[in-house]
């Protein structure tokens, strides 16, 4: 059994990594002429050809096409809560695996739209079965000083699915016909594969594990994670202490079931968790992770260099996930997503009033035969356009896009964590369903405006986490749990410490970790020993 937390993780996010193949096998397939040609709703087709006029599906058929995925993620997420709770955060992971090969296998078959739709659902479906249980396996593996880390290499991995792929794709566009596309289609099922064999060699969740009163196989892998074969330290001690409590109150609420979740007590963060997953999405991202094409098209690039400079973007996005991977257990979850979202805010609005004030409409049926690019802006106002859409992603590749992971799990208690998270997964999906269905529809109606929509909505994020997202950095689970009980004002709140004294008989206490400014305890006993958990 593999107890290295990292290589854990490594394998774990692999699940991740599956969202992020499909993403950018839709980018960066859609724009080329195999695929619009196969797929043709326009004067030219079907029956399909190789003609250079092909116009491709609709935009609202292709809205379809690219929000089959998160329609399926939507309710794979919802029913991941039951599949973690009855089987498993491993099993349930595996589940999801198995049903990504399905899917891909007839994406890549597909003769016409509709099965092309329901090959992305199937995959959609274990996209939210991974995305909703990932980071509840490697948040319970993880110590607090880790959790950030180890979790947000979830959105790492996607990011690094999204590039590996979107060259795969890129590669391929240069092959005549449908093997342009079904290759790429059929690749993305080999990650599946590693998968589905790694979580064999992995262990279950101790916390899982615990909620099943199978106390000696928790303990067993606490130790092997988090202090080695030889026996067991503080750490340890403390979360088998604070898990028997858990377990004791969650045998107070047997009937635990999705109704807690809207009880007024639990109400507040089920809402928290939902936000910072349907705020990820608002932040406009996934406009530029799936259409990045149309933009960059509107701005005067097409062909190979649309392609070259959308992948730009890629890059980008995973460079820039890596310093949050190791600020986030440091500074904090609120500084990083207010600063984001303020930055974000910026970006949006600048490309709305470029588009707006420098752009024209494009001629009837769009430029290039591209129904979606609708609009039209040269020179050096649409380089600064090209500019501010990288800087969209490098503001959310290093804030939204990992905190949308690691948070959820920290909100909820043991007994409910599998299905909050589970609900709070489902409504990034959702959100994620409208936002692929309706942008190309956008383009072609309201043109230049979309882009003020979403700088709107990123000013709203700001002021919704500056009141009501309270910091969860630096804590146990339980702790967590415990210090959210407060009532704490979320713009008091700190990143936690710990102190753990040990007297002279040997036993040990925790200092309390409050959860407010005055967030460290000075150690007054002389005869104990001072020991920091970083």
């Amino acid at each position: 059994m593999i107890t290295n937390l990292y290589v854990i993780t490594a394998i774990s996010v692999i699940g991740g990594a599956l969202f992020g193949f499909d993403l950018s096998s839709m980018s960066a397939i859609i724009g080329t002429n195999q695929y619009r040609c196969y797929f043709n709703q326009g004067p030219h087709g079907p029956p399909f050809n190789d003609s250079p006029n092909c116009s491709g599906p609709t935009s609202t058929v292709q809205g379809g096409i690219t929000a089959s995925m998160p329609g399926g993620s939507f309710v794979g997420s919802l029913i991941s809560g039951i599949l973690s709770d009855w089987f498993g955060r491993k099993s349930s992971i595996q589940i999801g695996s198995v049903i990504w090969v399905i899917g891909s296998a007839i994406s890549c078959a597909a003769q016409n739209y509709p099965m092309l739709i329901v090959g992305r659902f199937i995959n959609g479906v274990c996209v939210g079965i991974c995305s909703a249980q990932v980071p509840v396996y490697v948040s319970e593996l993880a110590p607090p000083n880790r959790r950030g880390l180890v979790v947000g290499t979830q959105q790492w991995a996607i990011t690094w699915g999204i590039l590996i792929m979107f060259y795969v794709s890129y590669g391929c566009s240069f092959m005549s016909g449908p093997a342009a596309f079904r290759i790429p289609w059929g690749i993305q099922m080999l990650p599946a594969f590693i998968l589905i064999v790694g979580l064999f060699w992995l262990p279950e969740s101790p916390r899982w594990l615990a909620r099943n009163d199978r106390w000696e196989e928790c303990q067993q892998i606490l130790q092997l994670i988090h202090s080695g074969k030889h026996g067991s330290d503080d750490f340890v001690s403390l979360e088998m202490r604070q898990l028997r409590e858990a377990c004791d109150d969650e045998r107070l609420h047997s009937d635990v079931s999705f109704r807690e979740l809207i009880e007024p007590k639990m109400l507040w963060r089920v809402h928290i968790g939902m936000f910072v997953q349907i705020w990820s999405q608002l932040t406009g991202i996934n406009v530029i992770m799936y259409y990045i094409t149309f933009v960059f098209g509107m701005a005067g690039l097409s062909g190979n260099s649309n392609l070259v400079a959308s992948s730009i973007s890629y890059v980008i996005n995973v460079i820039m996930t890596i310093p949050t991977l190791f600020l986030v257990d440091r500074i904090g979850r609120r500084v990083i997503l207010l600063s984001a979202s303020v930055s974000l805010t910026v970006w949006w609005f600048i490309c709305a009033g470029l588009m707006g004030g420098y752009g024209h409409a494009a001629p009837p049926g769009g430029i290039d035969n591209v129904p979606e690019e609708s609009w039209s802006i040269t020179g050096g106002p649409a380089k600064v356009v090209i500019a501010c859409s990288y800087l969209v992603v490098a503001s959310f590749a290093p804030s939204w896009g990992p905190i949308s992971w690691v948070y959820p799990p920290e909100l909820f208690p043991l007994r409910l964590r599998g299905k909050a998270v589970a609900l709070a997964t489902s409504s990034n999906w959702i959100f994620n369903f409208a936002l692929s269905y309706y942008t190309p529809p956008a383009f072609v109606n309201i043109k230049w405006k979309t882009y003020l929509i979403f700088g709107v909505f990123c000013f709203a994020m700001t002021v919704h986490v500056f009141f009501c997202f309270p910091e969860t950095a630096g804590r146990t689970l339980e702790e967590v749990d415990a210090a959210l009980n407060s009532n704490t004002p979320a713009w008091r709140t700190r990143v936690g410490k710990r102190s753990l004294n040990v007297d002279s008989s040997g036993s040990n206490e925790i200092e309390p970790n409050n959860i407010t400014d005055n967030s460290e305890k000075d150690v007054t006993n002389s005869d104990a020993a001072h020991v920091e958990k970083v």
